[in-house]
């Protein structure tokens, strides 16, 4: 039987382990089978990235270059951009982006792309796995029949299963090993193997009854999140409104040992995952007739945090008695959360890019992330790259707002409040004593 076969070669680690796409997902999972003592080969359309890799560097934060440097040296991990070698692999992971549409419908063309690769040479005896985030039902009608299109049949020739990715970028508790990994099968026999496999490098592993449910976890998880974040940004309004302190709230709320999660607002929402996954299910929902309002309605409210970020801007350079255009205004942090390089849908863009259509003269700075890429509606050819300026006193004495949108550790706040005549807090970055010893107005999301 094709799973007791794929079992053996996981057992003796002489099963070869591809994963194609290696992003914030694929090079941490490669990196950590290849630790495990599998021989893995990543693929990459970007042949940059894969010399990159070969070479013993990373471009992922995240994942130690002397961790890549071993593996590689020691000829368990390579890149490369030919997919021909797909066909050598045993078990192959496919993590790649799924990006929303302009109509905010899913986007699964990389998926598909990755998948006519595997098609084009997929053999007996192999398990192939998709991570990337989708809509429940893509793995077994999709996938499913379009690999049986080969001839070859599931569970005779191939197994085929889903198990979504969990990466939170800069988090340094959770990793790809400790991170419990969902399993779902599009059959038994595949949950089982898939499940073995994932079991090598992840300390708790989930087995479901299919995909599809694999499939619906992973949105759920984060439509979670975005709806609860939702209402936290909408209880932020209204404290702002009602001249009360949100984060004494929730702080006060999260006192209950029962029945509360503290969740927390922000300027908006960013990453690969809360303002992306919620559409898939919302969309799947569509096509059967249903109307998810909880989540048309967190998008609805998170969506408007930009707008309120420069409602708070104007509010304060109102109170000194300044316009909004011309006032020069520094932004904090551009990533979409704190300590990483990622500015992925990051709501920081957003902002810069309305502070600047309202006539403010912006600058940005961000320990991580070296240069943006503005996609400015009001400004003609669109595009247009900005730098991080350096943290000076200068810069920050010039400024007349200081908006904290990334609450970045290696600033020094005290610094900040003690030069810039006005604050706009987005992130609770200034905690009391802190305010308490401000030379600058501070005004708190």
């Amino acid at each position: 039987m094709i799973k007791n076969k794929i079992n053996e070669l996981i057992k003796d680690k002489r099963a070869r382990i591809g994963v194609v796409g290696l992003g914030y997902v694929g090079l941490p999972l490669a990196t950590e089978f290849a630790r495990k003592g599998f021989n893995v080969t990543g693929f990459e359309v970007d042949a940059g990235k894969a010399a990159q890799i070969n070479a013993g560097e990373t471009y992922i934060s995240d994942i130690d270059e002397s961790v890549i440097e071993e593996v590689v040296r020691a000829g368990r991990l390579q890149a490369t951009t030919n997919f021909d070698e797909l066909q050598a692999c045993d078990a192959i992971i496919i993590c790649v982006p799924t990006p929303l549409r302009k109509t905010k419908e899913p986007d699964v063309s990389f998926i598909m792309a990755a998948a006519e690769e595997i098609k084009k040479r997929l053999r007996a005896g192999q398990l192939v796995i998709l991570e990337s985030t989708t809509y429940p039902g893509t793995t077994d009608e999709i996938l499913m029949p379009m690999f049986e299109e080969t001839g070859l049949k599931l569970d005779e020739d191939f197994l085929l299963a889903f198990s979504p990715e969990r990466v939170d970028p800069g988090n340094p508790q959770f990793q790809t090993h400790n991170i419990p990994k969902v399993v779902g099968g599009v059959t038994d026999d595949s949950t089982e193997v898939a499940a073995y496999l994932y079991s090598q490098i992840v300390k708790d592993v989930h087995p479901v009854s299919s995909a599809r449910v694999a499939e619906a976890a992973k949105l759920l998880e984060n439509t979670f999140r975005a709806v609860n974040i939702g209402m936290a940004n909408e209880m932020a309004r209204l404290c702002y409104a009602l001249n009360i302190d949100t984060w004494e709230v929730i702080r006060a709320a999260a006192t209950k040992p029962f029945g509360f999660m503290p969740f927390y607002p922000g300027p908006g929402i960013g990453g690969h995952c809360i303002p992306l996954d919620p559409h898939y299910l919302s969309w799947k929902a569509r096509q059967h007739g249903f109307d998810s309002r909880f989540i048309g309605l967190a998008e609805e409210v998170n969506s408007r945090m930009p707008e309120h970020v420069i409602q708070l801007v104007s509010d304060g350079l109102n109170d000194d008695h300044k316009s909004m255009n011309g006032a020069r205004v520094l932004v904090l942090g551009v990533a979409y959360k704190r300590d990483i390089d990622d500015v992925r849908e990051s709501p920081a863009l957003s902002i810069i890019d309305r502070l600047r259509s309202k006539g403010c003269e912006v600058s940005y700075h961000d320990p991580f992330v070296k240069h943006i890429r503005l996609e400015e509606a009001h400004t003609e050819g669109g595009s247009e790259p900005l730098s991080s300026v350096a943290l000076s006193d200068e810069e920050v004495s010039a400024a007349d707002c200081v908006v904290i949108v990334t609450d970045h550790s290696q600033i020094d706040y005290v610094r900040v409040v003690n030069l810039a005549p006005l604050v706009v807090d987005t992130r609770n970055a200034l905690n009391g004593d802190v305010r308490k010893g401000s030379r600058a107005r501070i005004i708190r999301l």
